[in-house]
């Protein structure tokens, strides 16, 4: 089985934690387009969806399915996202498609993270996948010396990239994250630091994991 075929599936089994008659949250990136395309399917059994990007946003629309502004929705049943890392107690590594601030406020704001990515994702001890940071523009060299002195690494800004909210990008090589949920508070302590790409204080609920054979399910 491809990786895209390991992203179709998991995307497919997410459809599993969709509450019908809710609005649901959607990330991005590649798995969450996957997942976008099979929602379709069910459309109408939803009232709609928050999008963490414009990107989602626009793929969502084509489908036909209704996107509500956060500030208009009282309640999100269910966040189903991808992720560029995950270890085995669902801290993740997020950002790589540059829309971490937007998914960490929709996925603070649902009931259930329901997180699906292939089987590569899931590592031991985080930190191989670059750790995205998103910073106010003009902040951005002090808070690299920050990032240096504070957690160490070597942050570099992602080049020809601002994202949805008009910032920067900072990211970390060069990590290994044994302890994700006190990194993710010490760097959004940096002044000018929007957010981080760690998904640590506020995880997964459920790991959905495409592998070669199927679908791997896993609780923290």
């Amino acid at each position: 089985m491809t990786q895209d075929e390991m992203k179709f599936t998991v995307a497919q089994a997410a459809l599993e934690y969709v509450v019908k008659d809710t609005i649901i949250g959607v990330g991005t990136g590649s798995t969450a387009n996957f997942f976008i395309d099979v929602l379709a399917k069910m459309k109408n059994d939803i009232k709609g969806a928050v999008a963490s990007s414009k990107a989602t946003a626009q793929r969502l629309k084509s489908h036909g399915i209704k996107v509500f502004n956060l500030n208009e929705v009282v309640a999100i049943s269910v966040y189903i996202d991808g992720a560029d890392e995950s270890d085995d107690a669902l801290n993740l590594i997020k950002g790589g498609g540059g829309a971490l601030t937007r998914e960490k406020i929709v996925a603070a704001v649902a009931d259930q993270f329901i997180c699906i990515a292939d089987e590569s994702k899931l590592v031991t001890i985080m930190g191989n996948f670059p750790l995205p940071v998103e910073v106010i523009p003009m902040a951005s060299n002090y808070i690299k010396n920050q990032i240096i002195q504070r957690i160490g690494g070597t942050p570099t800004v992602r080049k020809d990239f601002i994202t949805d909210n008009g910032n920067l990008i900072l990211d970390i090589k060069d990590l290994k994250i044994t302890n994700p949920k006190a990194m993710e508070i010490e760097l959004n302590n940096i002044t000018g630091v929007v957010t981080n790409g760690l998904f640590a204080n506020r995880g997964a609920d459920v790991l959905l994991l495409g592998m070669s054979n199927g679908v791997k399910i896993v609780t923290a």
